[in-house]
């Protein structure tokens, strides 16, 4: 079955220390974790990731949320299936600061925290009940696992 056109923007803010967040983004794995979790209802795709420093990441959580600190990932969606366009914004100390917790390799957060978007973007919601967040966390679980990935969830 082929895949759906998916139209990829990928950004870095400007900084010293995002060398390693762009070495653990290389644009094929990011184009291959994001069609991966597009479902079967989307024709066509247009994705952009923007990864932010902590301010960035601060203001924007603040700004559309109203809490007021940086966020791992934040999901804004414009349209969904058949034609899906969604703005995907990781906050690069965050994330690090994570993956570094749960002692996962870079590149393997950023994979689950994509795949988590861009559910986010489809309609996939984990707090609005806890049969919710339970469908949610299976599907990720699920795609991660066909990615090569372990369960993010495992304790």
């Amino acid at each position: 079955m082929p895949q759906p056109p998916l139209s990829l923007s990928l950004q870095f803010v400007r900084g010293p220390d995002m060398a390693p967040h762009r070495a653990a983004l290389p644009r094929h794995h990011v184009r291959r974790w994001l069609r991966a979790a597009l479902g079967a209802d989307v024709q066509a795709a247009e994705i952009t990731v923007r990864v932010v420093d902590a301010e960035e990441g601060q203001q924007l959580n603040r700004d559309y949320r109203h809490k007021d600190h940086a966020t791992n990932v934040l999901t804004f969606d414009y349209s969904g299936a058949p034609l899906l366009a969604a703005d995907l914004v990781l906050c690069a100390p965050v994330v690090a600061r994570e993956a570094l917790a749960l002692g996962k390799p870079l590149a393997e957060h950023y994979a689950h925290l994509l795949v988590h978007g861009a559910l986010h973007a489809q309609g996939w919601d984990h707090e609005t009940s806890e049969a919710d967040a339970e469908a949610m966390e299976a599907r990720e679980t699920a795609l991660l696992a066909r990615l090569g990935f372990a369960d993010p969830y495992a304790k």
